[in-house]
């Protein structure tokens, strides 16, 4: 068989461009994104974050806005501390609340963020007030096992 430089060419453009896509994906499904550093950093406190992790969404009405930096512990309160790296254009009121959904019945937790109405704005570094923590499917099914029990000893 000959050597033929353009088909060379052509064969080696198509395994480059295959290693492109696979990297692109991969990018996509492990959830790694670049993001500019000076953007909009606010902190939030919950009692119980469940299964959240770093670079989990957080979102408004269902629109990424951001992820979740880094989660800590708050050593003076003793909750959980969750840094949120949001788009640096995002003006949110100060009584914005932040709560712990979940996608789907099973599926990962996200930070959903919903704004209040007052015209101040949080700056970045300032702490979300108003949480709410994850749901624990355990806890519910405790606590609804045991109110049974409880209504059955009458």
């Amino acid at each position: 068989m000959q050597a033929s430089p353009v088909r060379d060419l052509v064969v080696g453009l198509f395994v480059l461009g295959g290693l492109a896509a696979l990297a692109y994906l991969t990018f996509q499904v492990g959830g790694l994104s670049y993001r500019v550093p000076g953007g909009l950093t606010l902190y939030a406190a919950f009692d119980d974050i469940g299964s959240l992790k770093v670079r989990a969404p957080v979102s408004i009405s269902g629109v990424k806005v951001g992820q979740v930096a880094a989660i800590g512990l708050e050593p003076v309160l003793m909750q959980a501390r969750v840094e949120l790296d949001l788009d640096p254009n995002l003006e949110l009121p100060i009584d914005t609340w932040a709560r712990i959904r979940t996608s789907g019945v099973l599926g990962d937790q996200f930070v959903a963020l919903d704004p209040g109405a007052e015209e101040d704005t949080l700056t970045s570094g300032e702490t979300i007030e108003a949480t709410e923590s994850a749901i624990s499917l355990e806890g519910l099914i405790g606590k609804f096992v045991n109110d049974a029990d409880l209504e059955g000893d009458d």
